[in-house]
């Protein structure tokens, strides 16, 4: 078998956003659109000749058939090797492990993440550079400049390599190794985590229930969770991935998962209840009687990484991104560790993570990681928690009561636009750019701006610089607006708003959410104009 070159034209709209490109399924089972965008992304990349190529995805429909094809222009563009999941299966972190572990070139994550899948869902491809980490915009736009220009990829035809059997393969010159999925992440999660401890707990009767949402999760917490750390069967729940996710979206947030909340609200109640997405790398935390927002895990969990084996020197440092809540700030200041916020995409933390000036990162859309990979990743974050709660002894609303008695409690909610019309939702925008002036020192219900900005972020290590990235609007209580649009959807927009209000005073910590931000959702609307650009009088989605 010898590479094929292969006539193709260009698609539209190949621009990767900052989770990969997204499109329904429909769009990418079109001859030569996954060829067309991963020889795109090849050809703005040194060569790739000899290297290797680490391969992936979540489970939802197609994914299969897209790594057969994405195998096929790796073999004809000369890779020496590819390590390819089980049945094609791997989460978002293990891909970024394993990239890492075997010094491979890149590696491709076939997902949407948290977006539905099935048949008239989305897909997504993303692809993931040399330490592990998503492409950075250079390569993202590079990819994006090519793609349209492209006027053939290259491919090796052969039969389709067998993705249900471990093994090793040829593709022409390539060799193709289908790897267990699950147990180079296991390792990695042992030699972080104090695993006779958690596994104490379990056995003295500590109960947990994970939700691994008919997703990715679900192999690697069977095996680490029940398998190794002695919970018993069942506390994995929806643990095998299905095309379609079980026809819900996988994404673990309190509008998808609301059973978790119900049986974490019961007297007797699981002592846990936790949860990832479609890709493994977020996650959601509920002790018994308490919620945790995941900006307040991030700041619990650099508080307390301490705990577990992998950190017990400490941590370098915290980065979160700009819209998460300020509340891992209030830790990092009392310990007098360096805190670095940066725009939302989890890239922007692979260059502080590689200079080693951060050791936990997190962002308020349900993603927490460390240093061990350069990806958010949802069952670590789970299993951080389990390391602090056996090593603590104390019940997960314990534990944030008396972080927010010492740190202070910053009420924090989303307030999500979805679906709008991208031109109406882009002049919004645009608009309170170009109002910022005018909203300095004005007054609205009581309340004072003090500082607003359109967020502008200086890569320290490289000196990168990325603009209009949010606009933030600060009140002289400390409170906070923050507007943005999102680029995870695959169809029209999605403006999110962010509301955050300081309380350092403990006897009002317990405080309904809606009731500590007061006026901040209503205030949002009218400093955007939100109804008059884009006839809207309330959220779509509020988490």
């Amino acid at each position: 078998m010898t590479p094929r070159t292969v006539p193709t034209t260009p698609f539209a709209g190949q621009r990767p956003g900052t989770s990969g490109l997204r499109k329904r399924v429909s769009v990418f089972q079109e001859p030569h659109y996954i060829e067309n965008f991963f020889q795109s992304v090849l050809d703005g990349l040194p060569s790739c000749a000899g290297t290797t190529l680490v391969v992936g995805g979540d489970g939802r429909f197609y994914t299969g058939e897209g790594v057969q094809r994405v195998l096929r222009v790796a073999a004809g563009n000369g890779f020496g090797r590819v390590l390819v999941g089980h049945r094609g299966l791997l989460s978002t972190p293990a891909v970024s492990h394993l990239i890492r572990k075997y010094g491979a070139f890149g590696g491709v994550i076939l997902s949407a993440s948290h977006n539905p899948g099935g048949v008239n869902g989305d897909f997504g491809i993303k692809y993931n550079v040399q330490n592990g980490s998503p492409a950075p915009e250079t390569v993202t736009e590079a990819a994006y400049a090519r793609s349209l220009k492209i006027t053939s990829y290259k491919v090796i035809d052969g039969p389709a390599i067998d993705l249900e059997r471990k093994g090793t393969s040829q593709l022409g010159a390539t060799q193709v190794e289908v790897i267990d999925s699950v147990s180079d992440y296991a390792a990695l999660m042992e030699s972080l985590f104090d695993f006779d401890r958690i596994r104490d707990r379990f056995t003295s009767g500590f109960r947990m229930q994970f939700d691994a949402m008919s997703a990715i999760t679900g192999p690697y917490a069977t095996v680490i969770l029940e398998r190794l750390l002695g919970a018993p069967a069942g506390t994995v729940m929806n643990g095998e991935p299905l095309p379609d996710f079980g026809g819900h979206p996988p994404d673990p947030n309190l509008v998808h998962a609301p059973h978790l909340l119900d049986a974490a609200m019961r007297a007797d109640g699981p002592d846990l209840c936790a949860a990832s997405d479609g890709d493994g790398d977020r996650n959601m935390i509920i002790g018994r009687a308490m919620y945790v927002n995941p900006s307040d895990s991030l700041a619990v969990l650099a508080a307390n990484a301490h705990l577990a084996p992998g950190y017990r020197k400490g941590i370098a440092g915290i980065a979160r991104s700009m819209p998460t809540s300020r509340a891992a700030d209030r830790v990092a200041a009392k310990r007098g560790i360096p805190m670095h916020e940066t725009p939302t995409g989890w890239k922007f933390f692979g260059n502080l993570l590689d200079a080693g000036s951060v050791t936990i990162c997190g962002e308020e859309s349900s993603g927490t990681s460390s240093s061990h990979v350069r990806e958010k990743d949802g069952l670590w974050a789970v299993l951080l928690w389990l390391n602090v709660l056996a090593a603590r002894g104390q019940s997960v609303r314990d534990i944030v009561r008396q972080h927010w008695a010492e740190f202070g409690r910053n009420y924090y909610v989303r307030h999500d636009y979805e679906g709008l019309d991208d031109q109406r939702a882009t002049a919004l925008i645009e608009d309170l750019r170009a109002g910022l002036g005018a909203l300095r020192g004005k007054s609205f219900g009581g309340r004072q701006i003090v500082a607003v900005d359109d967020f502008a972020y200086t890569d320290p290590t490289d000196g990168s610089v990325s603009r209009k990235q949010g606009v933030r609007v600060l009140f002289s209580d400390d409170a906070r607006i923050v507007f943005r649009l999102s680029g995870t959807g695959t169809e029209g927009a999605t403006l999110r708003v962010y509301l955050e209000a300081f309380e350092p005073d403990p006897s009002r910590h317990d405080l309904a959410v809606d009731a500590a931000l007061g006026d901040l959702g209503p205030l949002s609307r009218e400093i955007a104009q939100v109804e008059r650009h884009v006839a809207r009088k309330a959220p779509s989605l509020i988490v």
